[in-house]
């Protein structure tokens, strides 16, 4: 199915995978009781009705992390899951605000759908109050039939959390780890960190073959946690490769080098991009610290 502003594929008989305008994925995964969706996207259009279209099971959202481009439809479910740690950046003004949502869709991607649809400002939700309800490590969701563990991976956000399903040997990872982890913003943890949370995640790899992520149409294989470690360390030894770029955190440095597809060159499939005061030791989130989120310093 697709309209204006989403379009589907379906991973298995009960995942149907929702891609918004900018090219972000939301997850509805069906039990014979309930629905859970995974994520939000940015709030353009109406994904409560697109989801409605797709099924008549109740539906409850469950948010990956806080930024803008996930937690879109909570502004029109008024109720969510979410990390305790993610709530005060899911209300900040770049999560929520209109603008920078609109910006995110009509930006230039290659991980955008090719569409020619035209958005407006009136497209964007506007922010109102959510009801929050916590989730924490080790957390089930039981749908009837399929059941979905809750597992913490802080890093990219400090509440970021991804979801395993045993039963189809797959997590749905959001931002926590990908080809392009972006570990320079304001509410991400330290380098030293994240590795212990990529650490906690390697005790399931053996539950799991395949990530389906927040952005990109394909699964990336379970190993990608084993080249996730690599790079931390190498980070941490200074050894990486360093290269300065700028991105939605301001100044950062890409922990490999990119080839063909956006793939790093050492032919596995992550990277970091991470800042330089951001490497080791314990990091309080921007919320508690009171500062804005994005940081233009490296």
């Amino acid at each position: 199915m697709k309209n204006k502003f989403f379009m589907t594929t379906e991973v298995n008989d009960y995942v149907t995978r929702i891609t918004g305008l900018g090219g972000e994925n939301a997850y509805l995964i069906r039990g014979s009781e309930r629905a859970l969706l995974f994520d939000g996207l940015t709030g353009v259009g109406s994904l409560k009705a697109f989801v409605r279209e797709l099924t008549d099971l109740p539906v409850f959202l469950v948010l990956s992390h806080g930024h803008p481009d996930h937690e879109g439809a909570a502004f029109e479910y008024g109720e969510c899951f979410i990390n305790p740690d993610d709530i005060g950046l899911m209300y900040s003004e770049f999560a929520c605000g209109i603008e920078g949502r609109y910006n995110y869709v009509t930006a230039p991607s290659p991980l955008k759908p090719d569409t020619k649809n035209v958005v407006t400002m009136e497209d964007v939700l506007p922010p109102v109050p959510v009801k929050t309800w916590p989730v924490y490590d080790g957390d089930v969701f039981n749908l009837g039939g399929v059941q979905l563990e809750v597992i913490q991976v802080p890093g990219h956000t400090r509440g970021t959390i991804v979801l395993l399903d045993r039963k189809a040997r797959i997590v749905y990872s959001g931002d926590a780890i990908n080809p392009n982890t972006l570990m320079n913003l304001y509410g991400s943890t330290t380098i030293e960190e994240y590795k212990e949370s990529v650490l906690h995640l390697k005790e399931y790899q053996k539950d799991f073959d395949v990530m389906y992520g927040g952005h990109g149409l394909d699964g990336i294989p379970a190993s990608i946690i084993d080249d996730a470690l690599m790079l931390c360390d190498k980070i941490l030894d200074g050894t990486d490769a360093s290269i300065e770029e700028m991105g939605l955190g301001g100044i950062g440095y890409l922990a490999a080098e990119r080839g063909p597809e956006f793939l790093p060159v050492y032919g596995g499939f992550s990277n970091i991009v991470y800042s330089k005061r951001n490497i080791r030791g314990k990091k309080m989130s921007a919320v508690l610290e009171g500062r804005p989120y994005i940081d233009s310093r490296a």
